[in-house]
């Protein structure tokens, strides 16, 4: 088949047949992952203006604040700028920017899942061959991520009230805005291209380059007027000014970038064939160089790898230029100091610099276990979508295929890990050898995270998803835990809550081990289980 340039017409009722019936089975399909995503997303959104009333308690406090923030470029840039020193504006600084960059993540994902996906996976050509319109798949998976989008301005407006109703309701429509621009920007990539994995890969670096805009803009400038700020769809949330005298006409700006890139795949939608791309595959050299197992995982996997290696070396640097001016952030208030040590270790033990720099490695290991779960589902995707068997069938048994793509996921985190202390040692400027040390140490807790997830697969192949729920959980105890001081006990839940806590404090090797060790058992029953059952198609 060739791709079938149509003409242009406008989207009819009959081109839409169907759609409910796709919607309704496509919350059914992510009614795990949704809610994980929606529930994460929200309970950090709302319990920050409890955190931050317990540091900035005092209207000078909040002052002293913002007056820090115009000085530090580097806090800028990661968080974006303050403009008001009421809790609601504080909120709206401290999670703004994650929080909508959270439901973007949320928003690609639903969509891929429910277009080009199905697309591959063969699914989509029996729905079609149904009464279902040209554009309903579309349609449906447009309508899924504005449900979840829905929902969590929902949440977050509800939750935020008390600040101010008229902030809640702009920093609510703000965040799922967000969510909805990368939802019909990941439309567009998936009728651009051939296959799930590049177009997951090409919007999440659209998100990624909308991050570097607009955080080189924030630094630049403590106002969010720089022009890289206004280039970024999550400078414009920044620019709406939730409880700081909210510029409502900025979410015009987000409803036009949506509607307009809505406009663009429907147009590209009508131009192509069922399972054909404008942008198709490279084909591959004449003579293949893919002889093992382990080969073709790394081809699967390889653009994932250095886009997450890129990721953490760049967060890394901007994590150690931040540390200088940690203690200055700080300064005298007790409750900050409290929260950091709670997170990075004691501060009178090895300095506020030490626990600030352990907590900041700490962050970045819970990160990393959100690779290694993407990592190891891949070998889900590659069942699912039928590739898995034609591996099979030859001289290549299961555990040996298998091992390709674990050693890719587990590998992967060490090389995350060391990138993000070479990264933050160079933005840090000194004790290269002790940053490395304390980013490694958190390798077997992100390794526990993987087998988690390898465990989910060998044993419940189609529910495997729910490892994205521990990790969320386990990030959210992580973020969360520690600045709403929640009990060690409940902390420990994590693998994380049982590591060293380094640089600074003592090296402990048994945790480290033990953890490696359940790591290695997760993975050996996991393996088993997927040696025993049917390969899912």
């Amino acid at each position: 088949m060739t791709t079938t340039a149509f003409a242009a017409r406008p989207v009819t009722s009959r081109q839409l047949a169907g759609t409910g019936t796709l919607l309704r089975f496509a919350l059914r399909r992510d009614r795990a992952m949704i809610p994980v995503w929606v529930a994460v997303n929200a309970l950090m959104v709302l319990s920050m203006p409890r955190t931050l009333d317990g540091l900035y308690g005092s209207a000078a406090e909040r002052a002293g604040l913002m007056r820090q923030m115009e000085t530090n470029s580097s806090l800028r840039a990661m968080v974006g700028p303050v403009f008001g020193d009421s809790l609601g504006a504080l909120t709206a600084w401290r999670v703004g920017v994650y929080a909508a960059g959270l439901a973007a993540v949320m928003s690609l994902l639903v969509v891929v899942r429910h277009t080009r996906d199905e697309e591959e996976s063969g699914r989509q050509e029996l729905v079609a061959s149904g009464t279902v319109g040209r554009r309903a798949p579309l349609t449906a998976a447009l309508l899924a991520a504005a449900v979840a989008n829905g929902v969590l301005a929902v949440l977050v407006v509800a939750g935020l009230a008390g600040q101010g109703v008229a902030g809640a309701v702009a920093f609510g429509l703000g965040v799922a805005g967000v969510g909805m621009v990368f939802a019909t920007a990941a439309a567009v990539v998936a009728q651009l291209t051939e296959s799930a994995r590049p177009a997951r890969g090409l919007t999440a670096g659209v998100l990624g380059a909308a991050f570097v805009l607009r955080a080189a803009g924030d630094s630049a400038r403590d106002d969010g007027s720089s022009v890289l700020t206004w280039l970024s769809p999550l400078g414009w949330q920044t620019n709406l000014r939730a409880f700081a005298g909210e510029r409502w006409w900025v979410l015009l700006l987000l409803a036009g970038a949506a509607v307009a890139q809505g406009v663009v795949a429907y147009g590209l939608a009508g131009r192509r064939d069922l399972g054909m791309s404008f942008l198709p595959a490279r084909p591959g050299p004449a003579h293949g160089r893919l002889g093992t197992a382990g080969a073709l995982a790394w081809r699967l996997q390889r653009g994932g790898v250095l886009g997450w290696s890129a990721g953490f070396l760049l967060a890394g640097v901007v994590y150690g230029g931040m540390t200088e001016g940690a203690a200055d952030l700080v300064g005298d208030n007790e409750q900050a100091r409290a929260v950091i040590e709670r997170m990075g270790g004691q501060a009178g033990q090895a300095g506020l610099t030490d626990a600030f720099v352990s907590a900041m490695v700490g962050m970045l290991g819970l990160v990393a276990a959100l690779y290694v779960v993407a990592s190891v589902l891949r070998l889900g995707g590659e069942e699912t979508s039928g590739r898995a068997e034609p591996v099979l069938a030859g001289s290549v048994g299961r555990l040996r295929w298998a091992a390709g793509h674990l050693v890719i996921a587990f590998g992967g985190a060490v090389l995350l890990m060391l990138l993000a202390g070479l990264g933050f040692a160079a933005g840090y400027g000194r004790d290269v050898g002790t940053v490395l040390g304390a980013c490694l140490v958190q390798v077997p807790a992100v390794w526990v995270i993987g087998g988690v997830a390898v465990l989910l697969h060998g044993v419940l192949p189609r529910g495997a998803v729910a490892a994205w729920g521990v990790a969320g959980a386990v990030l959210l105890l992580g973020w969360v835990g520690p600045a709403l001081d929640v009990p060690r006990g409940v902390l420990e839940l994590s693998p994380f809550g049982h590591l060293p806590r380094l640089p600074g404090g003592g090296m402990s090797w048994p945790p480290v081990l033990v953890l490696t060790l359940i790591a290695g058992v997760l993975v050996g029953v996991g393996l088993g289980a997927l040696r025993r059952r049917d390969v899912v198609g």
